[in-house]
């Protein structure tokens, strides 16, 4: 479909005219997040299907977060070891970071989930779920990126050919005191799979990146740049608050920085996409 012009412009006119046009447009109130009902349940898919997120309230602090997603097809967790014996993050302050800006206070730039990740670990889905909220401040950003590629596609279809490449976006190695942490990952910003599912990997940080040097590449990471510094009715703010949780199709996010040590949130990745 997004091969295909005609069909593309299709779907874009649908993606533009169904997306919602303000983050309360994304909220769906729930009573058991573990047991949810069927309105419940098709209420959160709306919006998944119109903006690939949805942003649940709840009264639950700490619900079992694998039984809430295995009701949207979501079974096989990215476990890493930072998470938990269920393959469940804490995403919390700690001292020192763990050596991660997640596990500080401190603010975190737009990226997709797992961009670091080789292709056999693509993180198609995510979970983030709100225990304790920070006192002050630890908004999050979010913005569909089916919306991004559209965006850029309109500016320059060029932009999407070169962020497609296999080359476009190099992770570089990560050591610690013994050994390499992480290998290097080379690969594209866009890419779709089998069911024709655009993914992004994505990261706005600039250590610890390297952009392919042409320049048709370099516009394109400036014109996504661009798309993402400034104000749009296609970028949600929002901060989760105690029983509150973002379930997603991997899109864009970032992350104010706050205040004390005591926000706790729970992130749970799926190489599933939601279904």
């Amino acid at each position: 479909m997004f091969q295909d012009h005609g069909a593309y412009l299709k779907w874009r006119e649908k993606k533009f005219d169904t997306h919602p046009g303000s983050i309360d447009e994304l909220i769906v109130e729930v009573d058991d997040l573990e047991n949810l009902s069927m309105a419940e349940h098709e209420a959160i898919m709306d919006r998944i299907a119109r903006a690939n997120m949805a942003i649940y309230v709840s009264r639950n602090p700490l619900p079992d977060l694998k039984r809430f997603a295995r009701q949207f097809g979501l079974e096989n967790l990215d476990a890493n070891w930072l998470s938990g014996e269920d393959g469940i993050s804490r995403i919390e302050v700690t001292e020192g970071g763990k050596g991660y800006i997640p596990y500080t206070n401190k603010p975190i730039k737009w990226h997709t989930d797992g961009y670091y990740n080789p292709p056999e670990r693509k993180i198609r889905a995510m979970l983030l779920h709100c225990a304790q909220s920070a006192a002050d401040g630890g908004e999050n950003r979010l913005m569909d990126h089916e919306m991004l590629y559209c965006l850029l596609r309109d500016q320059n279809p060029g932009y999407i050919e070169a962020l497609s490449r296999p080359d476009a976006m190099k992770i570089p190695e990560r050591t610690d005191e013994n050994e390499v942490a992480r290998k290097e990952e080379t690969g594209p910003v866009f890419s779709f799979d089998e069911q024709d599912h655009l993914h992004m990997r994505y990261t706005a940080r600039t250590r610890s990146i390297e952009w392919k040097q042409d320049p048709l590449t370099l516009a394109a990471v400036s014109a996504l740049e661009s798309i993402l510094a400034f104000p749009s009715p296609y970028i949600f703010r929002t901060r989760l608050e105690s029983g509150m949780g973002l379930i997603c199709n991997n899109v864009l996010h970032d992350r104010s920085g706050f205040e004390g040590s005591d926000r706790l949130l729970f992130r749970a990745r799926y190489y599933d996409r939601i279904r």
